[in-house]
Formats: C-alpha cells, sequence, structure tokens
C-alpha cells in the first residue's frame, strides 16, 4: 500500500523546511506518493469592477502557471532527484480550506506544512492558515518549524 502525503507549500523558505521533513518522511516510510500543493490566496466576496471581472478568467490562468512555474516544478524537480515520486496542484481559494479539501479528494494520509512566520495581532485573534488546517483537516497534519 502506498502512503500518500500531501506537502502544503508557501513560496518561501518555511516551505522549503517542510518539503525536506516530508521527503526524509518519506524515505523512512518506502512506498510513498508526494503531494506538492500550493494555494493562491483567493475570495469570491473580493468587490470587483467589471473589467477586473471580465480579466478574472486570464489573470487566475496566469496566476496559476506562474505559481506552478517558480514554486511546484522546482519542488518537483527537487523531490524527482531524490528519487521520490511526486506531483503538484496549484489552486485559488482559502489555504486552509483548500489545502483540507484536496487532502480529501486525493485521500492523503497526512498533511505536512509550515509553522506561519506571520506574527501580528490579528493573527493572534483570529488564527492562522496553518492553525485553520490543523483544527480543520480530516486527515492528521504535522507543523514543521
Amino acid at each position: 500500500m502506498t502512503t500518500k502525503l500531501l506537502i502544503g507549500l508557501d513560496g518561501h523558505g518555511s516551505g522549503e523546511r517542510a518539503l525536506a521533513y516530508a521527503a526524509r518522511m518519506a524515505e523512512l516510510i518506502g512506498k510513498c506518493e508526494l503531494l506538492v500543493v500550493y494555494v493562491i490566496e483567493w475570495s469570491p466576496f473580493s468587490f470587483q469592477t467589471a473589467e477586473e471581472n471580465a480579466e478574472r478568467h486570464k489573470r487566475r490562468e496566469e496566476e496559476i502557471a506562474t505559481a506552478t512555474k517558480r514554486v511546484i516544478d522546482p519542488a518537483i524537480a527537487k523531490l524527482e532527484k531524490s528519487g521520490l515520486k511526486a506531483k503538484g496542484v496549484v489552486r485559488h481559494g482559502d489555504v486552509a480550506e483548500t489545502i483540507s479539501r484536496i487532502a480529501d479528494e486525493e485521500k492523503a494520509d497526512q498533511i505536512i506544512v509550515s509553522r506561519s512566520s506571520e506574527g501580528g495581532f490579528s493573527k493572534r485573534i483570529f488564527g492562522s492558515s496553518t492553525s485553520n488546517l490543523v483544527m480543520g483537516a480530516n486527515v492528521p497534519v504535522t507543523v514543521v518549524n
């Protein structure tokens, strides 16, 4: 049986730590598939002009292509160079909800993410994407420092 690990990347060094931890776990587990995920924060409730709405689809596709090229492709190349099996996914949405939904869709056994490096008053009151994911995911979540 293959174990599936979902790695949530943020495009920063903290995501690199999550990727390295997942690679290490995959080597220890053995038969393992890695799913590298990047979520572009997006809310359907933001107010936009008619011109912005007309360009929305094109802009979203460009954002997905850019994130794939800059974040996902290098991560997958690094994993495959180590002999690990990996694929990538880029989606728009709320980070915690989207990662959790992808984990359910892909039947992931575990989610690996990094601790949010952002602080501040609003994060302490409302929480971060990482803490929301830990509280709401249907599979275990490992948070890497």
